[in-house]
C-alpha cells in the first residue's frame, strides 16, 4: 500500500469516526419545543387554578412537567419582550422597544438563542408573531438584517403583528384552506416540521409564536366559538372604580386607563370569553404540537417550555392591556416539561422568582451550549431537576416604554417571592414619584399598599435596596441610546424629584392625556395645573 492510499484510508476512518462522535453527541442533545402565546395572562390557565378556563392540554403539560407560579415579563410589552426573549437581556441592553430601537444584529448573531442552537447543529424553525426588527448598529435605524436566514424553516406572520386570517399571512398560505384561523395553522406548522425533523440525525428546535389571545378579540376560531356559551365570568378583586380608587396617579395616566371602557362592567363579559375562546385555541394547538412529538416518536427526547410575551389586566385595577408592572400585565404563564427527568420533578409547583431573560440560558443549557456572559439570566434546568432550587431573590421589571409614545407612566420594579416594590415616575416635573410596596403572599391582587406602614419599614428598606441594586445594573449596562439614559436619573431614588430632569426632550403630549393630567393634577392638589414652557 502506497503513502497516498494509507493517507486517504486513514482520512477516511478519521472522518467516519468523527461522524459517529457528532451522531452519538446530537443523539445525547434533547429536541426543543418553545411556545410562546402573546397577551397570555398567568392566572388564564386551569392548572393555575382557574376553573372557569378550559385548557386540557395546558394542564396535562403542567401535570407532567413544572408549572412556574412566578414567572414576569421584565418589560410587559410585545416588542421588547420577544428581543429579551431571544436574548436574554433587560430591555435597557437591548435597546429594543416600539420607536426606541431595534435589536442589533451583532446582538442577533452573537448571542440569540436561534442563531447559537443552529450553530450548535440544531435544526431550526419559527413560526408566528415575529414583533421585532433587527438592525445593523450603523444603519442609523434602518432594518437591514433578515431573521429568516438563521431558520431551517421560517413562517413568520406578516408585519409586526400579523392576522388571525391565515391566508394574508404569505408565509402561512398553504394552511389557510384546511386552517383558517392562524392559531391552529401554527400547530399544523410545527407538526409538520417535527414530522420532517424527527427522521434526521439532527436534533431541532421549533418556536411557535402565538398571535393568541391579542386583540382584535372579535376573531375567533368557529371551533372555538362553542366554550363559554353560557358562562358567567367571575371579575377580578379590584375591578372597575374599586380598583381605580387605590391606583397611584401615575398609573392612571396611560392608555392603560384611558382605553379602559373596553373592559368597563358593561363590556367585561363579551370580552372575557373573546379572550378565553381564543386561549382556548391556543391551547387546541399546543395538543396537536404534543400529539406529533408522540406520533413521531420523539416525545421521550423533547423538552417542551410554553410562556406568554406578556400578562394582560382583563379589567384588574380598573385597567386594560398590559405594560404596567402590576402582576395582572407582568406575570405570564411558564410551564416546562422534560421527559427526562424524575418522577419528583414531575406535576410540581415552584414560587420561585423567574424572567423572560430566563428562557435563552435555559435553552442553551439543555443544548450543553455555553451561556454568553452578556445574558442577564439564568438556566432554570436546575430548578426542573430539583423544584427546591433557585436562582435568584429577586427581578427587575421594567416600564419606560410610554414616553416614546407620549403617555405618562414610568416605573421601575422589583419583585420577590413575598414583596413587590414599584417607583413611580412621572414625565412632569410638577409631580412627586410614587412607592408601592405590595406583599405578594397576602395580597397577590395588590390591593393594599404597605409602603406608608411603619411596621413594614424594615421591609420596604430591603426592597428600596434591592431596587438600588437593579437601577445600578441599568447605569452600567444601559445601551447608548439617549431614550434609555435618560432613566438613569429618573429612575434614581436617591435624586430628590424636584431635581430631576424630566424633559431632556420635548414630549408632544395628546390633548386627551394632557387634559386627564391636568384634570388629576387639580383633584390631588387643589391648585391649577401649572403651564409650563415646551
Amino acid at each position: 500500500m502506497n503513502k497516498r492510499t494509507l493517507a486517504l484510508c486513514f482520512g477516511l476512518c478519521l472522518i467516519s469516526h468523527l461522524y459517529r462522535i457528532n451522531q452519538a453527541c446530537n443523539a445525547n442533545k434533547p429536541n426543543v419545543v418553545f411556545l410562546m402565546a402573546d397577551d397570555h395572562q398567568a392566572m388564564a390557565m386551569g392548572c393555575m387554578g382557574n376553573a372557569e378556563i378550559e385548557t386540557p392540554n395546558l394542564d396535562e403539560l403542567a401535570a407532567r412537567g413544572i408549572l412556574f407560579e412566578r414567572c414576569y415579563a421584565t418589560s410587559p410589552l410585545c416588542m421588547a419582550s420577544r428581543a429579551t426573549v431571544m436574548s436574554g437581556m433587560y430591555e435597557y441592553k437591548t435597546g429594543c422597544n416600539f420607536l426606541t430601537g431595534d435589536l442589533s444584529s451583532e446582538v442577533w448573531k452573537n448571542q440569540s438563542y436561534p442563531v447559537l442552537l443552529k450553530q450548535a447543529g440544531y435544526r431550526t424553525a419559527f413560526a408566528g408573531k415575529w414583533g421585532f426588527s433587527i438592525s445593523d448598529p450603523e444603519s442609523a435605524g434602518k432594518s437591514v438584517y433578515d431573521a429568516s436566514r438563521d431558520f431551517d424553516h421560517w413562517g413568520a406572520l406578516q408585519g409586526g403583528q400579523g392576522y388571525y386570517a391565515t391566508g394574508k399571512n404569505p408565509n402561512m398560505v398553504n394552511y389557510a384552506k384546511r386552517y383558517p384561523h392562524v392559531t391552529r395553522a401554527l400547530g399544523a406548522f410545527g407538526r409538520d416540521f417535527i414530522k420532517e425533523s424527527a427522521g434526521l440525525d439532527q436534533p431541532f428546535c421549533l418556536s411557535l409564536s402565538f398571535k393568541a389571545p391579542h386583540k382584535p378579540h372579535n376573531e375567533i376560531d368557529p371551533q372555538d366559538q362553542k366554550h363559554y356559551a353560557s358562562v358567567t365570568f367571575a371579575k377580578p378583586p379590584g375591578f372597575d372604580q374599586e380598583g381605580l380608587s387605590l391606583l397611584p396617579v401615575q398609573a392612571k395616566t396611560g392608555r392603560q386607563f384611558v382605553q379602559r371602557s373596553e373592559w368597563d362592567k358593561e363590556h367585561y363579559q363579551d370580552h372575557l370569553k373573546a379572550y378565553y375562546q381564543l386561549i382556548s385555541g391556543v391551547d387546541s394547538a399546543v395538543g396537536m404540537v404534543v400529539d406529533a412529538l408522540k406520533e413521531r416518536g420523539v416525545a421521550n427526547n423533547t423538552v417542551i417550555i410554553y410562556t406568554a410575551d406578556n400578562g394582560y389586566f382583563c379589567g384588574a385595577h380598573g385597567l386594560q392591556g398590559k405594560v404596567l408592572p402590576y402582576e395582572h400585565a407582568s406575570r405570564i404563564p411558564l410551564i416546562i416539561f422534560d421527559p427526562r427527568t424524575s418522577n419528583g420533578s414531575r406535576g410540581v409547583t415552584t414560587k420561585a422568582i423567574i424572567g423572560n431573560i430566563d428562557f435563552a440560558p435555559t435553552m442553551l443549557d439543555l443544548a450543553g451550549v455555553p451561556i454568553p456572559a452578556q445574558m442577564d439570566g439564568k438556566s432554570l434546568v436546575p430548578i426542573v431537576r430539583n423544584p427546591n432550587r433557585r436562582v435568584r431573590s429577586e427581578l427587575g421589571i421594567v416600564q419606560n416604554w410610554d414616553w416614546a409614545n407620549r403617555d405618562l407612566p414610568k416605573a421601575l420594579s422589583v419583585v420577590s417571592e413575598d414583596w413587590k416594590y414599584i417607583l413611580w415616575c412621572y414625565a412632569d416635573e410638577a409631580t412627586p414619584v410614587a412607592e408601592e410596596l405590595f406583599d405578594l403572599s397576602g395580597d397577590p391582587s395588590e390591593l393594599n399598599n404597605v409602603a406608608a406602614n411603619p411596621e413594614k419599614r424594615e421591609t420596604l428598606e430591603t426592597m428600596r435596596n434591592n431596587y438600588d441594586a437593579f437601577h445600578k445594573h441599568w447605569v452600567n449596562n444601559c445601551v447608548n441610546v439617549p431614550s434609555y439614559q435618560r432613566f438613569e436619573q429618573i429612575f434614581d431614588r436617591k435624586i430628590p424629584w424636584q431635581e430631576k430632569n424630566f424633559r431632556t426632550f420635548n414630549p408632544q403630549f395628546r390633548a386627551s392625556q394632557q387634559q386627564r393630567l391636568e384634570e388629576i393634577y387639580e383633584d390631588l392638589t387643589g391648585a391649577k395645573y401649572p403651564k409650563r414652557q415646551r
